[in-house]
């Protein structure tokens, strides 16, 4: 099958950085799609850093200066991969010249930012990295769900937690300044949290929450805790913390409904837990179910059954999943339009720890 070349720029050159490029590289290793990915132009701010990646990853050019790079009629695709301040105004340039653009998430510092993003690239395919959704043992609990497996869904409870904001030498980074990040923990954990449960449990209709700056003078949030109702009536509880010492990238979900509970840890992320109240009561147990394969999500694409898959897999497949979407002219999602969603929640966020109400979330805001 012949493929047409999609020439990409990637703005930033940090560590999501290598990992984008391991995707573009490995994308068609995996998955059969109809497009071969020239990676053209990586673009950040240290030119002999930049020349280092470029040289690592196979881009073929370095540029340090993203307003020259994102009108270039011999580039296709930009990927925005730079600190959340920069993403507006990269997204917005890059629509306006026609690309198609991949975003980093959160999708900006602010619903109204996102918003305009989204009208910006409302007509040019567009993507947002939440690359979880893609995980295996994530589609997996997805398809259990829509199978009725769990039934009718009573709780949803999501935690995040790290421990970088106990690292002093971190403190002076930029996902700590207000102005280049937005927030905190709040669009670093809870944004992949909130994206999560939208994919596995719909909207959510109201919220309230609290956050806590554990740092002196740090202006962004170290920790959240919120309580939500979702629309399909049950009810859910999340924490984010960059303090949560003793956990170095520990995401997770558990979901109890009338016929049955899910549980996901990532620090086990090729096993899903699954438990089944239909069964008989002597025969009850939570199943500890290998997400590798046979017959599921992916299985086909990767390794072979029983042989684990790691941090990039679920890039790759994002990506590709996307390409393919692209190339049927089917929706893809995560979208910007997806994305202003998680946005909106993270807006309530503040808002309802500012005033210690709750807030009802309307898409009309």
């Amino acid at each position: 099958m012949s493929q047409q070349k999609l020439r990409l720029a990637m703005i930033g050159s940090g560590s999501i950085g290598k990992v984008h490029s391991n995707a573009f590289r490995q994308v068609g290793h995996f998955f059969d799609v109809p497009y071969e990915l020239q990676l053209k132009v990586i673009c950040g701010r240290n030119r002999g850093k930049l020349e280092g990646t470029a040289a690592q990853w196979g881009w073929d050019e370095v540029e340090t200066d993203w307003q020259a790079v994102v009108g270039r009629k011999d580039i296709d695709v930009v990927d925005i991969a730079v600190p959340n301040a920069l993403h507006a105004p990269i997204a917005i340039a890059a629509a306006a010249a026609g690309k198609i653009v991949l975003c980093e998430k959160p999708l900006a510092i602010s619903l109204e930012e996102a918003k305009s993003m989204a009208q910006a690239v409302g007509r040019v395919p567009n993507l947002v990295w939440f690359n979880y959704r893609r995980l295996p043992a994530v589609a997996f609990a997805k398809q259990l769900i829509e199978q009725g497996r769990l039934g009718q869904t009573f709780h949803y409870r999501a935690r995040y937690l790290n421990q970088s904001g106990n690292d002093p030498s971190k403190a002076s980074g930029w996902r700590y300044q207000r102005s280049v990040a937005g927030t905190g923990a709040i669009g670093d954990l809870l944004s992949h949290l909130i994206d999560l449960a939208f994919y596995l449990n719909g909207p959510i209709t109201e919220l309230n929450a609290m956050t806590h700056t554990f740092a002196p003078g740090r202006d962004v949030d170290d920790a959240a805790l919120l309580s939500v109702r979702f629309a399909n009536g049950s009810i859910g509880n999340f924490e984010v913390s960059r303090y949560g010492v003793g956990y170095q990238n520990r995401n997770t979900f558990e979901m109890n409904g009338s016929k049955g509970m899910l549980r996901f840890s990532l620090d086990d992320m090729n096993r899903l837990d699954f438990f089944d109240a239909t069964e008989a009561p002597n025969l009850r147990g939570i199943r500890m179910i290998p997400s590798t394969g046979p017959n599921h999500p992916y299985w086909q694409n990767f390794w072979r059954p029983g042989h684990t898959i790691g941090y990039e897999h679920p890039f790759i497949a994002t990506l590709a999943d996307f390409l393919n979407a692209w190339a049927r002219q089917e929706p893809f999602h995560v979208n910007f339009e997806d994305a202003v969603g998680v946005q909106r929640v993270l807006d309530a966020v503040e808002r309802s720890a500012t005033s210690g109400n709750w807030v009802r979330l309307d898409k009309d805001s």
